[in-house]
């Protein structure tokens, strides 16, 4: 949050005393006002703390308060209270108490802002639960980020508050985009208060949209045959898990990919359910591809490893899930992928990622994953409800559209597949996976609107989910 703070304290040397607040405010108390049925006759509680944050919930309190609203202001601290905000709640008709009330229509959280670490303390743990417990439904607002958050990393280290929206100021936090803290944190509106002009350096994350998506997404063009459009080779599956590859392979002819070759063990499965994919027993016998999907369903075995071992050793670009994982951290392969001519993703489940970083994530899921990508100079796709997509120089890409519903097996099998189509056709390896998690994510959600959901029916939900880039 240095970068924020520091664009905050330049932004405020040119504007007079209070205008940030107050632009803060403005765009709080309009959330709020929508939210609301209507903003006559409702009644508003702030939990207001100390320093700005519950500022910026007094000074919107009081414009609600202007508009006929029912506005009281539960002060944790009464030493600490923000002296403007509470006056101009005052004055606007609202109130300081000690107690929550009987009906509330609305909550704002002004407790902590992006300075609070850990979570939240007394008399402020206490007084939370008391205002869950008399919620009834009322809708809780966030100022800027739920309190109890750390809005660096999402850690969530103790009690916080769970916000059905988070009015956030200047720009996203990555504590609402990750980990715990996004599910905290409800839906996210960023108010503009003009910090832009203001902010050096690299962005701590990047959040792909669906015209990034779509901007990135290979097209095909009139001179274009199935070769020019891209060669993707699809290692994967075994004689024990045949279900694997077929995954696998409809992931990759549903991306850009001209051309899908499949080697492996269970060629006569994907002959029976994908006609148009040229299959062979072996890795050294598909023939010439411009990318490798290695690993879902492969095994651990002898056959496995050498299979992974020829991936490798091909100067293409190769996605690694799954099995290949495991043989990286069982036979000391990683190392091996410092030293390969091409891009290589790593696309690992928590567990995954814990046997081949020697840790799990943890909290600061971000750190963990590039941690990662530079140790193994590799894209590191790490999944999650909040997919995090690191670079070996650091970037970071968070996918906006995962949902539950891929929790369930062999949706990640269909990812890489996906993932080793867009490389194939020429993506960068970062946008190839921040791509493929941003589509991926979307079919899910297709298929989750449908009822329950399987690997299968993500599958078949990626051609409406390719689609939906061109509208």
């Amino acid at each position: 949050m240095a970068q924020v703070r520091a664009a905050e304290e330049a932004l405020m040397k040119q504007l007079p005393g209070g205008t940030l607040m107050q632009r803060a405010a403005g765009g709080l108390a309009r959330r709020c006002a929508q939210t609301l049925p209507k903003v006559y006759g409702s009644r508003i509680l702030l939990l207001v703390g100390p320093g700005n944050n519950g500022g910026d919930a007094l000074y919107a309190g009081a414009l609600l308060a202007r508009r006929g609203a029912h506005v009281e202001a539960l002060v944790l601290d009464a030493e600490r209270v923000h002296r403007g905000g509470a006056a101009a709640l005052h004055a606007a008709g609202g109130a300081l108490t000690r107690t929550v009330p009987d009906r509330i229509d609305l909550v704002v959280d002004g407790i902590l802002g992006i300075g609070g670490r850990g979570g939240l303390r007394e008399p402020a743990a206490s007084r939370v639960a008391e205002v869950s417990g008399s919620l009834r439904g009322a809708p809780v607002i966030a100022v800027d980020v739920p309190s109890g958050v750390d809005a660096d990393t999402g850690a969530v280290t103790g009690m916080a508050v769970h916000a059905d929206i988070t009015v956030t100021f200047g720009v996203l936090k990555p504590g609402l985009l990750v980990g715990a803290g996004a599910v905290h944190s409800g839906l996210v509106e960023v108010v503009d208060i003009g910090l832009e002009p203001h902010l050096d350096g690299r962005p701590a994350c990047y959040v792909p949209d669906i015209a990034d998506v779509a901007a990135w997404w290979p097209r095909p063009v009139a001179n274009d045959n199935k070769y020019s459009r891209g060669v993707v080779g699809v290692a994967t599956g075994s004689e024990q898990y045949p279900g694997a590859a077929v995954l696998s392979v409809s992931g990759a002819l549903a991306g850009p990919a001209g051309l899908v070759r499949y080697a492996g063990s269970a060629a006569d499965a994907v002959r029976a359910h994908h006609p148009p994919v040229i299959a062979s027993e072996r890795v050294a016998d598909a023939g010439r591809v411009q990318a490798w999907t290695c690993g879902s369903g492969l095994g651990t075995d002898e056959r496995a490893y050498a299979e992974l071992r020829t991936v490798l050793g091909a100067p293409v670009p190769a996605c690694l899930d799954a099995g290949a994982l495991t043989l990286l951290v069982d036979t000391r392969m990683a190392d091996w992928l410092r030293d390969r001519d091409a891009p290589t993703v790593v696309t690992p489940h928590d567990g995954e990622f814990q046997r081949l970083a020697g840790g799990a994530p943890g909290d600061d899921r971000v750190a963990a994953a590039v941690h990662l990508a530079d140790r193994m100079d590799s894209v590191v796709l790490l999944k999650g409800d909040r997919t995090i997509i690191a670079t070996p120089d650091g970037r970071v890409f968070v996918n906006p559209t995962g949902t539950p519903a891929l929790a369930t097996g062999g949706t990640g099998d269909v990812l890489a597949g996906l993932l080793g189509s867009l490389l194939a056709a020429g993506l960068p390896a970062e946008h190839a996976a921040a791509a493929a998690a941003f589509v991926h994510g979307l079919a899910g959600r297709l298929a989750a609107a449908r009822g329950p959901v399987t690997a299968a029916d993500v599958a078949a939900h990626l051609a409406e989910a390719v689609a939906s880039l061109r509208r």
